[in-house]
């Protein structure tokens, strides 16, 4: 897992095809079928909770 700085997530990770995500919760989503651009864009995100919740949340399985 990769440590971000974000208040909401604490690390997230990427093998090609599934996107990790890591909550402060200490929670652990696992998103199927992401594309790369959509992580790059969480990674690039001015805020992650925000970018994570309009592009993940909810359209990967």
């Amino acid at each position: 897992m990769i440590p971000v700085e974000s208040s909401s997530i604490r690390a997230v990770d990427y093998d090609g095809h599934h996107l990790f995500v890591q909550f402060h919760t200490s929670d652990i989503y696992v998103h199927y079928g992401v594309p790369y651009a959509v992580f790059a864009g969480l990674m690039e995100a001015a805020s992650m909770g925000a970018y994570y919740n309009r592009f993940i949340r909810g359209r990967f399985r």
